[in-house]
């Protein structure tokens, strides 16, 4: 009987004589030893193949055990989405954004973190690709994305424009009061952080007018116009608009009758004035 040491003795003396023999394939691969230096290679290796794909905002751990973010919630959110249009606000964006997130409170964890877990799934086109575009882990706290967030869309550029169209505004020839007034508060809408105070905005707008519009306001102040304080100021536009946008019935601002500074009668003016809102009406009409 053959010991298991002469089989395989015999096995290979027969390979030997045989040289198209092939010896049988050995399905126990051997288990590599792992050195602490072959580690810190693989860890290195693992942290270059990922950080490329790190999410530009870091959002802080929620320790909360119970924290869920609704599926009503994110709809919500992705019902007014931000494209990075030319004619897009993202000043309006972020104030539709914070309103939607101050809907929902969620107990011990900070209203920050839950804005900066959403506020992608609130951009899309252009935008979305701006954001995948930052370098990553560059977005600490919510003011960082806001911040960079109007940089990119809103640019200093941009303000420096608008600034100088609110700056170089006008009433048009054939722009009534009310328009005028509305297409002015559109510019300010339009860049909300353009610094000027409210007494220049008033001082600005006084100034671009026709000079039977600003006889209108002198008589309604009962003096100068800008002498006034602004609320009063802009209580008294508020009424003039009223009058020129009137489609029923025009209401006329009762004035002073010593106000009139290039001696125009502010009844005549006044009449004037409603007489063109009859056409504005009529022509609406028609």
């Amino acid at each position: 009987m053959r010991t298991p040491s002469q089989s395989r003795n015999s096995n290979r003396q027969q390979q030997k004589l045989n040289p198209n023999s092939v010896e049988p394939f050995n399905l126990v691969e051997p288990i590599p030893v792992v050195t602490m230096d072959d580690t810190r290679t693989m860890a290195q290796l693992l942290e270059a193949r990922t950080v490329g794909n790190e999410d530009a905002i870091v959002v802080p751990e929620i320790t909360a055990g119970n924290f869920e973010l609704k599926h009503g919630l994110l709809t919500l959110v992705q019902n007014k989405q931000f494209f990075g249009h030319d004619k897009e606000d993202p000043h309006a964006h972020i104030r539709y954004f914070n309103k939607i997130t101050s809907t929902m409170k969620f107990p011990n964890v900070p209203s920050t973190s839950v804005k900066l877990m959403l506020f992608p799934f609130s951009l899309e086109g252009a935008a979305r690709i701006w954001l995948e575009k930052e370098p990553p882990r560059s977005i600490l706290t919510w003011d960082d994305l806001v911040s960079k967030f109007i940089n990119k869309f809103f640019p200093p550029s941009k303000t420096t424009n608008l600034r100088n169209e609110i700056m170089r505004f006008q009433q048009r020839f054939d722009e009534t009061f009310y328009e005028a007034w509305d297409r002015f508060n559109d510019l300010l809408r339009a860049c909300p952080h353009h610094g000027f105070l409210e007494l220049h905005q008033l001082d600005t707008f006084y100034n671009a007018l026709n000079s039977n519009d600003q006889d209108s306001l002198n008589s309604a102040a009962g003096g100068n116009f800008l002498d006034k304080m602004p609320r009063d100021c802009l209580r008294i536009i508020e009424s003039k608009s009223k009058v020129h946008n009137s489609r029923n019935k025009p209401v006329v601002v009762k004035v002073s009758l010593s106000s009139s500074t290039l001696g125009i009668s502010p009844d005549i003016a006044e009449l004037k004035d409603m007489v063109k809102a009859l056409l504005l009406e009529k022509k609406n009409r028609t």
